[in-house]
């Protein structure tokens, strides 16, 4: 099964230091090498985003920076696992690497798979 993992954080006005990337990329390569990971990538700041809306009819355009927003999407990775709680556990090696925060974690739909609403994955 497959899990996308969407990190939640504060937003930083700094890059990343040259050792929180090194810890990242350790990370990332085990991953792929173990299969687990299928892809991840990082979010640039806010500042270069948008955010369209609709409601009813109208549609909106807010330009970033989301400065009233608490937490943002920081990134996201597709985990291939046998369980939610593999899933879970990948979360929690991932947290400590990349910072306070949170990560959502959702099943993906799989064609031929038994992708049941409302059935909780195990």
């Amino acid at each position: 099964m497959k899990f996308l993992s969407i990190y939640k954080a504060q937003e930083r006005n700094t890059p990343p230091s040259q050792e929180e990337m090194s810890k990242m990329g350790k990370l990332v390569e085990e991953g792929f090498k173990a299969g687990w990971l299928l892809s991840t990538e990082g979010c640039l700041p806010s500042a270069l985003g948008a955010r369209v809306r609709l409601s009813g009819e109208k549609v909106t355009v807010t330009d970033g920076p989301f400065t009233e927003a608490k937490e943002l999407v920081g990134g996201f990775a597709i985990l291939r696992t046998n369980s939610k709680q593999e899933a879970i556990e990948l979360a929690k090696q991932f947290l400590p690497v990349a910072g306070e925060g949170e990560c959502e974690l959702r099943q993906l739909y799989e064609a031929g798979q038994n992708n049941c609403a409302g059935k909780a994955a195990s």
